[in-house]
């Protein structure tokens, strides 16, 4: 891995690692904003609202439950409805376990409030800040926002905030499954009662939902008669009232009265033309033949065993409508999978079809190939029976299934299917993701959500024989992507695992204890990244030799941890040491002996050893640029902001800058607008700005750098202090030097905390404050 000059107006800069690139997230399109309406009667004047975002089908025979919607109505005059799972009332959230109808009740909500002429109506997916972000901002372009401009999500997003809190028009902004409140809590829109409310489901009982006037609605199963209602009527609209026998009552009771699984009953008896007294007769049998498999003890999640044995009864059922019996194998791995939803391209893998082959036989036992209608049939009859969603609308999301119904599926797989299962959904993952430069990033989020979802199987399978390599692939996707908390979370995880299975010694532990470090290095956490770098360094020399290749690579990580604590001498060392090895074994032209000379390059630079620096940049410049690919890969870019750096220390201003804006516009396009990596490049076509005395030019760039920092990485990252500093620079050449007195302050205060007294980016801090004291004439106490 390389490092890459991040180009600040101080002389020397730190570098940071850079993997092959990729990235989760979407794009925000810009559509026209919502013409203006005057409201006449009613929330909106009768004429239906607008629609942002995507959400639930709704379910047939739902049932009004109007006892809770008299709560909810009552409730919402506060401004915003929490939706939980059964306990005592508070605010406007819904939350309760899956299948009690949390998300359906919100989703008659957003419907009415369409057709009643609500203004807005937005339906978020609120499972993470990032999709919640991603929403948001869509709507800020809709509505047209003041400070909307398409071009910065979290500022649209905010922009959106403001919105809400200042229209005169009507809106509902639905917050479905939240499950980390920490991260939502920013973006709770405002309280505007007799204006705008919002609704909220999950399935937490957590106090920091029902702050801010907040009421939670808690949400049990069907009352009796609501549960024997919904069958009567889902059977009847059916035209199949000849099934209802007087037993409706004793199977909504057996069924523990559980919308979900009453979902799965009536679907059950219309697929099978079966009467309730049948229905129960049969559901009674196989609850019996599940006794020994399905104890009373396991239920640790208080679902009910009843309700589990309907569930795989419509799973039977659909196995028999399906064509030669593949319901069951594509309802086996769908459980492993992520419930939210897999791409439908998944079923047409090398991977998946193989093992769909292997049990498709003719009459002489040989295997026969499914065809892509056989498989589609197979869906579909899950479908009908209600255990999966087959959704052609959600892209990249097409198959679902309920987190209950998955359960209750892998309870009655054996583990050493679950575990050859798990490879082929991981096979298959791994086969199906992106590749290249700019892969799709909305897909490859998708993949990674289901990448996550089997790695936290409690039966760890993708460790079985040996490593999955989609485990560390993920985890590079998560880095690359920008999403380094997830990724240090991710990493700890995949090195806890690895070691119980592996051992500490073993080659997948040492990877994965190198690329947590490498984690921490981009968090700022150099300290602890030093001692993971050294541990892996010691055990490669000792395990694979001093002149090993894995040896090298560790020395490269270690060097560039070395050069973040300031000491470059030592980096230089290592570096000088790796590149000679390189040479030696791999050869002049190779991409690890480039590697090694960008790094040796960035090096040199900071030791203001330009000299020795620009013929390793121009090599490795001049290498990536023979590539077929060489403008769509981020690594010619990186190669391009290190030979702008070495310009720049050499005095050629308008030759840096000229790279720098090729790059900045390169990583828009492959990486978007708001990535890490695109920060960087702003950040250094700012400083080849200032070189030239371009001072607004460069402020601005700089203002969103800090921005954009904050939000990714956190107020206290060593990048956004990088950022404070730049910008406190800058607003000293522009005379505003009171705005840099307070920002040279924060930096000190930081780098001092952070990095100790004696660091050189600490020396270089305590400069800038001096030289601003210097401009106001002020004395300086620091």
């Amino acid at each position: 891995m390389a490092k890459a000059l991040n180009l600040d107006v101080d002389a020397l800069l730190d570098l940071r690692l850079q993997a092959e690139q990729a990235q989760a997230g979407g794009e925000v399109g810009r559509p026209e904003p919502i013409a203006a309406v005057q409201p006449s009667a009613g929330e909106g004047g009768g004429q239906p609202g607008v629609l942002v975002g995507v959400p639930p089908l709704a379910a047939s025979a739902f049932q009004p439950r109007e006892g809770l919607r008299k709560r909810i109505d009552a409730a919402r005059g506060g401004g915003a409805v929490v939706l939980t799972q059964t306990r005592r009332a508070s605010a406007g959230v819904l939350s309760g376990m899956g299948g009690v109808g949390k998300s359906q009740l919100a989703t008659q909500y957003a419907h009415q409030a369409v057709a009643a002429g609500t203004h807005l109506v937005v339906w978020v997916p609120a499972g993470e800040s990032g999709q919640l972000i991603t929403v948001y901002a869509q709507a800020a372009l809709r509505v047209g926002a003041v400070g909307a401009a398409g071009e910065d999500p979290g500022q649209d997003a905010r922009a959106f905030l403001e919105w809400l809190g200042t229209t005169d028009r009507s809106w509902l902004v639905v917050l479905d499954d939240v499950r980390d409140p920490g991260a939502v809590g920013p973006w709770w829109p405002p309280a505007r009662p007799g204006t705008g409310w919002t609704l909220a489901t999950t399935r937490l009982h957590d106090p920091r939902l029902t702050g801010g006037g907040r009421t939670r609605i808690d949400i049990d199963v069907y009352a009796p008669a609501e549960a024997v209602h919904y069958l009567q009527e889902r059977v009847t609209a059916d035209g199949a009232g000849h099934l209802l026998d007087g037993r409706e009552e004793d199977v909504a009771r057996v069924l523990s009265y559980l919308p979900l699984a009453l979902g799965h009953a009536a679907a059950y008896l219309l697929a099978e033309e079966l009467t309730c007294a049948q229905y129960l007769e049969r559901l009674g049998d196989q609850a019996l033949r599940l006794e020994d498999v399905l104890p009373e003890w396991a239920d640790a999640e208080n679902y009910g065993r009843r309700v589990t044995a309907a569930l795989l009864l419509s799973r039977a059922a659909a196995e028999a409508a399906s064509p030669r019996g593949l319901a069951l194998p594509v309802l086996q791995l769908t459980a492993l999978l992520d419930p939210a939803g897999h791409p439908a391209r998944l079923w047409g893998s090398r991977a998946v079809r193989s093992y769909l082959n292997e049990l498709n036989t003719d009459e002489d036992g040989q295997p026969v190939p499914v065809s892509d209608s056989q498989v589609r049939e197979s869906l579909l009859a899950l479908h009908r029976y209600a255990l999966i969603t087959h959704d052609a609308r959600s892209t990249g999301q097409e198959v679902r299934i309920h987190a209950l119904t998955a359960r209750a599926v892998q309870e009655v797989t054996p583990p050493a299917l679950q575990s050859r299962l798990a490879w082929i959904a991981a096979d298959a993952l791994f086969e199906i993701w992106p590749s290249g430069p700019s892969p799709d990033r909305e897909i490859s989020a998708v993949l990674l959500a289901n990448t996550v979802t089997l790695t936290r199987h409690p039966g760890h399978y993708l460790w079985d024989d040996q490593t999955h390599a989609v485990l560390f692939h993920a985890g590079r996707i998560m880095i690359t992507s920008g999403q380094f908390q997830s990724a240090l979370a991710y990493w700890q995880f995949l090195l806890t695992v690895t070691e119980d299975k592996r051992g500490s010694e073993h080659p997948d532990s040492l990877s994965a204890r190198g690329t947590l470090a490498s984690t921490h290095n981009l968090l700022g956490h150099y300290d602890k990244a030093q001692l993971l770098q050294e541990q892996v360094l010691a055990d490669s020399i000792r395990l694979n030799g001093d002149d090993h290749a894995d040896t090298h690579t560790a020395r490269a990580h270690l060097a560039a941890t070395y050069c973040h604590l300031g000491d470059y001498q030592t980096a230089l060392r290592l570096e000088e040491r790796v590149l000679a090895a390189r040479v030696s074994s791999c050869g002049d032209t190779h991409p690890e002996t480039h590697w090694a000379r960008a790094n040796l390059a960035v090096t040199y630079n900071q030791l203001g050893r330009y000299h020795d620096a620009l013929p390793l940049c121009e090599q490795v410049l001049a290498a990536r640029l023979r590539s077929d690919l060489h403008e769509e890969d981020p690594d010619t870019h990186l190669a391009r902001s290190n030979l702008a750096a070495t310009y720049r220390g050499l005095g050629r201003h308008n030759d840096a800058l000229s790279l720098c804006k090729q790059v900045l516009a390169a990583y828009i396009r492959i990486h978007g607008d708001d990535h890490p990596d695109t920060y960087l490049a702003r950040a250094n076509l700012a400083g080849a700005h200032h070189h030239l005395g371009h001072h607004h030019a460069a402020a601005l760039l700089e203002e969103q750098v800090l921005t954009g920092r904050v939000r990714l990485l956190g107020s206290d990252h060593p990048e956004t202090h990088r950022a404070r500093a730049n910008l406190a620079v800058t607003y000293n050449e522009l005379g505003r030097h009171q705005d840099a007195l307070r920002l040279a302050e924060q930096v000190l205060e930081a780098r001092i905390r952070l990095l100790g007294d004696d660091h050189p980016h600490t020396t270089r801090a305590r400069d800038l404050l001096a030289a601003t004291h210097l401009l106001l004439d002020t004395p300086n106490t620091q």
